[in-house]
């Protein structure tokens, strides 16, 4: 087992399928995540006083944390909420190939 320093999973929320996909595509095509995982997903949450029930998609990004800020950035540009989700979790262990795989798919901040 690997000491995963530096990597991590982020969690992205969107409305609908093709969103989800836009931004996975363009995350891993930018080389700031090495994939995204897309699930379907029931939320129930408070959004400006009133409680919602929606269907939603559950992006779950692996990457290099180091590319947080970029990633952040690329998310908003492309994202139709608000206020959206983006929540950086790190990876605590892992295999030690997992983790040389994401390196070799993520760019290197320079």
């Amino acid at each position: 087992m690997e000491t995963p320093a530096g990597y991590g999973v982020v969690l992205v929320t969107t409305g609908n399928m093709q969103e989800a996909e836009a931004i996975a595509n363009a995350l891993v095509e930018a080389k700031l995540a090495a994939c995204v995982s897309l699930l379907p997903i029931h939320s129930i949450y408070t959004w400006q006083g009133e409680l919602h029930k929606e269907q939603e998609w559950q992006l779950l990004i692996k990457t290099d944390l180091a590319q947080f800020p970029a990633m952040e950035a690329k998310i908003k540009e492309l994202h139709s909420y608000e206020v959206p989700e983006i929540i950086a979790l790190p990876i605590v262990a892992s295999s030690k190939a997992y983790l040389q795989w994401i390196s070799q798919q993520v760019k290197s901040k320079e």
